[in-house]
């Protein structure tokens, strides 16, 4: 099993910034791509910023320039920087990652794994 943890959400003014942090742990062997995606309630889950293990990053059209993706391969960890925040991105937010980790048995099997999610308010 892999496990995600998130930390750094709360309420922040607009313009402001937060540093959101996830850490991945478990029998992990390789972690292909992380993730944020956050959620609005009562609607879908949307992807906000991604990075592949090579260092490939993608980006929602509402956050480009304004948030940064990045990753620390040796702890597992992912980080979004948000900057100049802005009302709309009141959600909770969860880290997502996939890669491959021992079952325990000498076997290999992949995982698709989320973190519980952390609350980001930004007040106007």
């Amino acid at each position: 099993q892999v496990h995600l943890v998130e930390s750094g959400g709360g309420l922040v003014q607009t313009g402001g910034s937060l540093r959101l942090s996830c850490a991945a742990s478990g029998s992990i062997v390789s972690i292909n791509a992380m993730g944020w995606y956050r959620q609005i309630l009562g609607e879908q889950r949307e992807l906000v910023a991604a990075i592949t293990s090579g260092g490939s990053t993608n980006y929602a059209d509402s956050v480009k320039g304004r948030f940064t993706i990045s990753r620390d391969s040796a702890k597992n960890a992912v980080y979004l920087q948000m900057n100049k925040l802005k009302p709309e991105d009141t959600a909770v937010y969860y880290c997502k990652a996939r890669g491959t980790y021992s079952s325990g048995s000498g076997f290999l099997a992949e995982f698709d794994s989320w973190g519980q999610g952390t609350q980001v308010t930004v007040s106007s």
